[in-house]
């Protein structure tokens, strides 16, 4: 199993540099950022920076979108840092969320996140990609790269991801969920023809390795109310008919609403209506053992890498702690 870090590009960016660089010290491969400009950062600036600092892992977005960028530019960003780096670069990619609705958009869909799933990666790679009516090619592209790994939680689009996925993303880490998941993208995968066992599973959540249970639940609690938005929609669009499992769906019942200006922060107030039992199960929480319980789970389901969140109050004691006794076990 891989392991990587996902951050949220805070000020100053030097410090998110720093922090990729000690979780490459500590045997991580790969760091994502968030991608969404008006509540953190620019993450293509940031990236070049990581990996200058950094000589293997491999760096991206958890997750970018179909609607902020122009799809070519996305992929001229890719194909630019591989060119510059030595292909160390991944795509995660989503309908989109929090760039898009801070902005007063809607998330897109499923078409268009397929359609700019094959023109990014082609691109990337240095291949002729048709887009708005234009057959076009990066020339300048030479033994160009890229895995786009996709995020979803909806039936369409977990289908989505088996048709067109290198990879895909299940933003929580309770292994019941995890399992349906999987196998739904695997489903999709043979139907399209595709070897369901070449697509990757990451597995990404918060973890905190410590003791207290009751502080590490407040500060990871966020967690299950940005997981809530996905679900909200998924129920609305399907209602609660066990489309997906009821273990996702049920615990938004108390959902009030929710303010992205505390999008991924401890202390979100608007996430109260999660319980700590969907904290503990979407969350990889409490002492060593308990980390490395849950991961073997993972791993036996098929999970390929495990990316740790890091929006709490002990960053770097938990890439520590992750370091010395959890990565040398896998």
């Amino acid at each position: 199993m891989d392991f990587g870090v996902v951050f949220q590009c805070d000020p100053p960016a030097r410090a998110v540099v720093e922090l990729a660089r000690k979780a490459e010290e500590a045997g991580f491969s790969y760091v994502w950022t968030f991608d969404s400009h008006l509540l953190w950062q620019e993450p293509f600036v940031i990236y070049p920076q990581i990996l200058a600092a950094t000589e293997r892992v491999i760096v991206g977005p958890m997750v970018t979108n179909p609607g902020t960028r122009d799809w070519t530019v996305i992929a001229s960003q890719f194909a630019t840092l591989n060119e510059m780096f030595g292909n160390r670069t991944i795509c995660g990619i989503g309908r989109g969320d929090s760039a898009l609705r801070t902005l007063g958009a809607k998330p897109g869909t499923i078409d268009e996140l397929k359609q700019c799933v094959d023109v990014v990666r082609g691109l990337a790679r240095g291949e002729t990609v048709s887009y708005r009516g234009r057959e076009l090619k990066f020339a300048w592209v030479d033994d160009g790269a890229l895995d786009v790994w996709v995020a979803a939680y909806g039936p369409k689009a977990l289908a989505a991801t088996g048709e067109v996925g290198d990879g895909y993303i299940l933003q929580l880490a309770d292994p019941d969920i995890a399992a349906w998941m999987i196998a739904a993208v695997r489903r999709s995968a043979e139907q399209a023809g595709r070897d369901p066992e070449a697509i990757k599973f990451c597995v990404a959540a918060p973890a905190y390795v410590g003791d207290d249970l009751a502080h590490q639940r407040d500060q990871t609690r966020w967690f299950g109310g940005m997981v809530g938005n996905h679900v909200a929609d998924i129920v609305a669009r399907y209602g609660e008919s066990g489309t997906v499992p009821a273990a996702l769906t049920d615990y938004i019942k108390g959902r009030e609403g929710y303010d992205y200006a505390e999008h991924g922060r401890a202390g979100n107030v608007h996430t109260t209506f999660v319980p700590d039992e969907v904290v503990d199960r979407f969350c990889i929480l409490g002492p060593v053992e308990n980390h490395l319980t849950r991961l073997k789970e993972l791993q036996e389901l098929g999970v390929d890498q495990f990316a740790l969140y890091l929006q709490h109050d002990a960053k770097e004691e938990t890439l520590a702690a992750y370091g010395s006794d959890i990565i040398p076990v896998f």
